[in-house]
């Protein structure tokens, strides 16, 4: 039996020790809410996100089936939670004294921060805020400790349902000033960049999970050990990574650039991506941030080092692929999708997703023989190969002629693979959310199911 949940759990680890009886039921039944920190659900209906990966961990580790149940707002998961429909509550909630619940060791700390349009009056101090209207989000752990440490303002609890929304609301000039928590406003800037954060108001908070104070289980020490072994293994900060490590690749004005360019050029390709997504299986919007990181979407981009094309072609991987005029979308579209899932599919099977996509990504601006350079680079240093995380740190090692010389594929710039992934990953963020996935009227020809880049 320890030998099955070991495997289940293989990797957070397996030397923890033998767990503590928690209550009868065989499902562990979590309140949680829909954000881009929290949990959200991908074009196939199923489950993603920072606290709902470590919650999948968690189950495993009880060896519980996870049920979730979404709140509609923070101060809805608490009731939720106080009256027994949950065991645990994990909606990005802040630490604070409450008499009703205890809180776990922290999952991760960020700070506090005054966010306004770039349009309206700065605020370069906080007596500039005396009077002038504040919104925070109703519920969220964040007002209590701003009216303690901001007493003269205007605090007041917004109409928002989340913290994306009232940043929304602020981008829409709906709402003159809000307090957010930063990492927030490092996913909001991406897809609405006349935000600007003005003051850090407190010091850090802790963000964590919520169990009853009264829960007789025992659950919250098997969280708090939980935590405290994710932390030393490194698993909290492989999945941190996967949901924040790319969000302050672009500046504003790369991030403006795109949004228009969606809107002005990529209507004359759209249809183009998709009709690649069907016959690769390969998400159109993924296709589509390659595109603009090789070219931004120009069909004849040309490279000094002579890459063609819309999808920045070499000579030789377009005559493999048969194209005969890489300065046609049509036909370098086309290559460029088989070409990526031709990468994707030479990983071992091991590899999973998303960091099977994200190596592939790596694979096409470097070659696969530098791809797998760096894998036997990541080997030699006891470093994960199947792990986008653990490459991002290999790969920029091919520069170097301590690694390099023992490679048959010799030099690389790994750096710039790296930068090229984490840019294709902020532009597939923002098509996410403003561009539908495509519903063909057949399942893709390679796989037969749609492919999802997000973490299971």
């Amino acid at each position: 039996m320890r030998f099955l949940l070991c495997a289940l759990v293989a990797l957070a680890g397996c030397d923890k020790p033998a767990p503590s009886p928690l209550a009868e039921s065989e499902e562990l039944v979590v309140v949680v809410r829909e954000g881009p920190l929290t949990f959200q659900r991908d074009d196939q209906g199923s489950g993603f996100g920072f606290e709902h990966d470590l919650l999948q961990l968690l189950a495993k580790d009880l060896g519980k089936e996870l049920r979730l149940v979404v709140a509609a707002d923070h101060r809805e998961a608490l009731q939720w939670l106080g009256a027994g429909k949950a065991r645990l509550a994990a909606a990005g909630l802040v630490a604070e004294a409450l008499e009703s619940v205890k809180f776990s060791d922290g999952l991760r700390e960020t700070d506090v921060v005054l966010v306004r349009h770039e349009e309206s009056a700065p605020v370069r101090d906080v007596r500039e805020l005396e009077g002038r209207p504040i919104e925070v989000l109703a519920g969220s752990g964040i007002a209590p400790a701003l009216r303690r440490a901001l007493p003269r303002a205007s605090i007041v609890d917004s109409p928002a349902s989340s913290q994306m929304a009232l940043l929304e609301r602020v981008a829409a000039r709906t709402a003159e000033l809000a307090v957010v928590d930063a990492a927030h406003v490092d996913i909001a800037a991406n897809f609405f960049p006349v935000l600007e954060s003005s003051l850090k108001l407190m010091p850090k908070i802790a963000l964590a999970w919520a169990v009853r104070a009264d829960d007789p289980s025992g659950l919250l020490e098997e969280i708090n050990a939980f935590i405290a072994r994710m932390r030393a293994n490194g698993t909290l900060a492989r999945i941190t990574d996967r949901y924040f490590g790319h969000v302050r690749r672009l500046n504003q004005e790369d991030v403006v650039q795109f949004l228009a360019r969606t809107e002005t050029v990529l209507p004359r390709h759209r249809r183009l991506f998709q009709q690649a997504e069907e016959q690769t299986g390969l998400d159109w919007r993924l296709l589509a941030a390659l595109a603009y990181q090789e070219s931004h979407w120009d069909p004849l981009s040309t490279s000094p080092t002579g890459v063609r094309g819309i999808m920045m072609l070499t000579e030789e991987t377009a005559d493999r692929l048969g194209v005969s005029d890489r300065l046609d979308p049509l036909q370098s579209i086309g290559a460029g999708a088989r070409y990526l899932a031709d990468l994707r599919d030479a990983l071992p099977p091991e590899t999973e997703e998303p960091d099977r996509t994200w190596l592939a990504l790596a694979a096409y601006n470097l070659g696969l023989g530098h791809l797998n350079g760096a894998r036997a680079i990541a080997r030699s240093l006891k470093k994960d190969p199947d792990s986008w995380y653990e490459m991002k740190q290999v790969l920029p090692l091919l520069a170097r002629p301590e690694y390099y010389a023992r490679l048959k594929s010799g030099r690389a710039r790994g750096g710039e693979a790296v930068i090229m992934v984490e840019n294709i990953r902020t532009y597939l963020d923002i098509l996410q959310r403003y561009e539908a996935p495509h519903r063909p009227a057949f399942s893709p020809r390679r796989s037969g199911v749609k492919l999802s880049l997000r973490a299971r």
